[in-house]
């Protein structure tokens, strides 16, 4: 059975008869997890275990772990500092803010991919123009060369510990104030304005070999009506023709209000996926789940299903307390949890 084109998350910290329901339907090809589904490292690798099993080819597993205050799983994993802290760094030591962020890579990615996670939705690439709450201190900087060559850094260390990158939120979410999680956000400025700022990164990151992108759940009117995750301008026209993008598209999730103007459940999976996403994502709302597996009609193009299939992490064979013996991995880590710390205070390693 091949994977289809919807990713859902779970119920808890173990599989449910419900949820290995929904995950067996042929629609379906990932799982999101989230800190309901997390006690332990050992309890997690457990889980991803169990849901990869189910299928075969397996299911992608995902999480938003960026570090700060997005970071899913806490407790026996190293504390990742909020990107905003590398570009601190940065403003002093550029030299040493990369050398940071590859080993935040390094180790964000080591440590999920010894608990099975195929991947997580990282880096942000949004400008930080002082505005939006829900980017603030996730994003690297308000310089996008910086927040290029941060997020390049990042990527390298992501590659190293065995994980795919997937930039978000394109083209920008940063100028807008207003949260799409909850709004349905607008940004009126001009396509040169957004491609002279917010498209730096991302263009240079397609470059510099980028897996995925997750397009924002916000409009930009003088572009296209639609918001950008619904825009075949964007996502056909920018992206893929103008940036010469080959990877993986993620819609960001459908359950937001930012994707409500696309109509029902199943009418905003049609319309990311016809605008050019690979996969879709609806999170936390089982009953929507329910009605997108029982109303999407959609047959996975092949080169979605080989773009999917880029994003498996690289095979591990360490655990997390293999891991904390590797000499490479104990440098990092202290590293990494030194970053934003103030003098005398003692890492959360």
């Amino acid at each position: 059975m091949g994977n289809g084109p919807v990713m859902l998350d779970i119920l808890g910290k173990t599989l449910t008869a419900e949820d290995e329901r929904r995950l067996l339907h042929p629609l379906v090809g990932g799982v999101i997890l989230f800190a309901r589904n997390y006690e332990s490292p050992s309890q997690l690798a457990e889980l991803t275990a169990s849901i990869h099993a189910l299928r075969t080819p397996p299911l992608l597993i995902a999480v938003d772990h960026e570090g700060g205050r997005v970071q899913r799983f806490r407790e026996g994993f190293t504390r990742i500092p909020p990107m905003r802290e590398l570009g601190k760094v940065w403003d002093d030591h550029p030299k040493r803010a990369r050398h940071l962020a590859q080993q935040a890579g390094f180790v964000l990615a080591s440590e999920l991919r010894a608990c099975g996670v195929d991947f997580s939705f990282t880096p942000v690439l949004d400008v930080d123009y002082g505005a939006s709450g829900v980017i603030g201190d996730r994003a690297f900087h308000s310089d996008p060369q910086a927040i290029a060559e941060l997020a390049h850094s990042l990527l390298l260390g992501l590659r190293q510990g065995g994980m795919p990158t997937v930039g978000k939120h394109f083209p920008g979410h940063g100028f807008v104030k207003a949260d799409s999680h909850l709004e349905i956000p607008v940004d009126d400025r001009s396509y040169t304005d957004i491609e002279l700022c917010d498209l730096i990164p991302f263009r240079q990151m397609v470059n510099y070999g980028l897996t995925a992108v997750m397009p924002a759940h916000v409009i930009y009117p003088k572009v296209d009506s639609r918001p950008a995750g619904f825009s075949s301008v964007w996502l056909k026209n920018v992206l893929r023709g103008e940036m010469g993008f080959e990877g993986c598209i993620f819609s960001d999730d459908l359950s937001m209000e930012g994707a409500t103007v696309a109509g029902g459940i199943v009418q905003r999976a049609e319309a990311a996926l016809n605008a050019g996403a690979d996969m879709v994502l609806v999170c936390n709302k089982p009953e929507s789940a329910d009605e997108l597996l029982a109303g999407l009609k959609w047959d996975m193009p092949a080169q979605s299903k080989a773009r999917l299939a880029q994003m498996h992490g690289r095979p591990h064979s360490r655990t997390l307390v293999q891991l904390h013996e590797d000499a490479d991995f104990i440098k990092a880590l202290h590293e990494v949890a030194g970053i934003g710390m103030r003098e005398g205070e003692l890492p959360l390693v």
